[in-house]
């Protein structure tokens, strides 16, 4: 048996930034206090949600860094290390698996718009190179690169391939992985509001945006299901479900953010080409927000 990161909720943090756009590293202490405390069962720093593409080489490895240290064998730490360069992605891999990193997120190559083949020796040449577990990232939208259910199976033949965030949106296409994959590959929602389906597949549980709100929820969420309960699992999923679209009623992290901040958990800052939310979008968000009873 392959080994297997985590089962549950693994928050994907924002990366919070003070006014001037540098990494707040005391508010970035407190999240990862937070959310071990309302039980996160593993935490993601450097994916699309913590601005990766953003970071400089130099705050890539000094964010890895302190979320090792700050998270000290709690709970399962994987660093978003993908990029659209292979030669790149192995060495972000080698250095965050250095720091002490439990796993890797690794994004399906963009802009490149690599072929199938070209997807295979991509996250191969990583998985050859590092002893920590990778899961593939799949998100077409961001990526423009979908990989097929064919790719994904001969994925999971590597060893060090143990999961996969699947963010298509496409729940056949889930079904389609998991038929072909079994155990050999562990499935993770990659949108908050398909956790339960993916439970129902056969899926591990979500790597998350709303858990930075409500990671006590989404681990329940997973809890429930597991434990049998599914009418229990899906009454809270349905109760916490506008708070999960309304992450993305502009692009992702956008809404988190100002989320958080209203929360008062860390400022709303963005760096470019992202800006703030909306101000027609931010009431909208604190209404939702205020029906959860999380204002």
């Amino acid at each position: 048996m392959k080994p297997r990161l985590f089962s549950g909720c693994a928050t994907a943090l924002v990366t919070p930034m003070n006014q001037q756009g540098e990494i707040d590293y005391a508010a970035a202490e407190n999240l990862i206090e937070y959310q071990i405390e309302q039980g996160a069962e593993a935490l993601v720093v450097e994916g699309t949600t913590g601005e990766a593409s953003t970071l400089t080489e130099k705050e890539r490895e000094e964010l890895a860094a302190f979320a090792v240290k700050t998270v000290n064998g709690r709970v399962p730490l994987i660093v978003g290390t993908g990029c659209n360069d292979t030669a790149r992605t192995v060495c972000w891999s080698l250095n965050a698996q250095e720091l002490g990193a439990d796993g890797l997120l690794v994004v399906t190559p963009y802009y490149n718009k690599a072929s199938q083949e070209g997807l295979v020796r991509h996250f191969f040449a990583v998985a050859d190179q590092v002893k920590i577990p990778v899961i593939v990232y799949h998100v077409p939208s961001r990526t423009g690169v979908r990989m097929t259910p064919e790719t994904v199976e001969r994925l999971a033949t590597h060893p060090q391939i143990t999961g996969m965030k699947e963010a298509s949106g496409d729940l056949s296409l889930a079904a389609q992985i998991a038929a072909r994959c079994g155990s050999n590959l562990d499935l993770y929602s990659g949108n908050d509001d398909q956790t339960l389906p993916f439970l129902s597949l056969g899926g591990q549980g979500v790597i998350s945006v709303a858990g930075n709100l409500i990671p006590h929820v989404m681990s329940r969420i997973c809890s429930l299901y597991r434990e049998g309960k599914q009418r229990e699992s899906l009454q809270l999923h349905l109760k916490y479900l506008e708070v999960m679209n309304a992450m993305f009623c502009q692009v992702n992290p956008i809404p988190v953010k100002a989320a958080m901040a209203m929360m008062g958990h860390c400022g709303e800052t963005c760096r470019l080409p992202l800006t703030s939310l909306e101000e027609e979008k931010k009431t909208f968000l604190k209404g939702v927000l205020e029906r959860a009873a999380l204002l």
